[in-house]
């Protein structure tokens, strides 16, 4: 990786996992009003600088520009029996572009939790038009075999490859296809977990994340030419 790819981000306070703690812990409004601005000196702040240091370099790691979303602190609960207020957790995600500009069902992803740091990027929840895609792709012998190949290396690099799947492959793809294990996803994701506080809350921190994100550029570009 370059170094003009890295630049000063300092990592998270050390009062951001704490804080993300203590909200799983108090999960309610009058908690979250008196902790305010520690929230915003702690996690609101440095996700926003994050963000933008993030961008361009994501830009030039897949060539093209790259635009993040922040989500949002406060939970959706309108349609949901888990009435907390808020999300106990930080999550950034960057979605992938085709070459034609369209946003594909695919990203990378940032998450700061508790405990740890999640790093991840592929797609979740195909559906429609992208599951059909996606299930083509996989079983052409050349597109397929390119999956593979690349699920292998992020396998050796100590990623771990997840995704929602089904128990039958669907047809009309045969049961007995040579890749089968992926035919039955309907999601494909490689993660990476950092647990060490020290790590979270120093430069490393950026670094590893774009190292990370560079190794899983083969997998965001597979999904997003679907």
């Amino acid at each position: 990786m370059a170094d003009d790819l890295i630049p000063g981000f300092p990592g998270f306070p050390p009062q951001a996992m704490r804080f993300l703690g203590d909200l799983r812990d108090n999960n309610d409004r009058a908690w979250f009003t008196a902790h305010r601005e520690t929230y915003d000196q702690a996690i609101r702040g440095p996700a926003e600088a994050f963000l933008a240091c993030l961008e361009p370099a994501l830009a030039s790691l897949t060539g093209g520009p790259v635009s993040g979303k922040i989500f949002r602190i406060h939970r959706d609960v309108r349609f949901s029996k888990d009435k907390r207020p808020y999300n106990a957790h930080l999550h950034i995600a960057f979605p992938a572009r085709s070459g034609a500009g369209d946003v594909t069902a695919c990203g990378f992803y940032f998450g700061l939790e508790p405990e740890r740091v999640l790093l991840g990027a592929g797609g979740f929840d195909f559906a429609g038009p992208v599951l059909d895609a996606y299930r083509a792709a996989a079983a052409d012998p050349v597109k397929g075999a390119a999956l593979e190949s690349i699920l292998a290396r992020l396998a050796a690099s100590g990623l771990r490859i997840e995704g929602a799947e089904l128990k039958r492959v669907r047809q009309p793809y045969a049961q007995d296809h040579p890749r089968a294990a992926l035919l039955r996803r309907k999601g494909l994701n490689g993660w990476r977990d950092l647990t060490d506080p020290a790590f979270i809350t120093s430069e490393a921190l950026f670094a590893e994340t774009l190292a990370t994100f560079e190794t899983l550029t083969p997998l965001v570009k597979w999904l997003a030419d679907l």
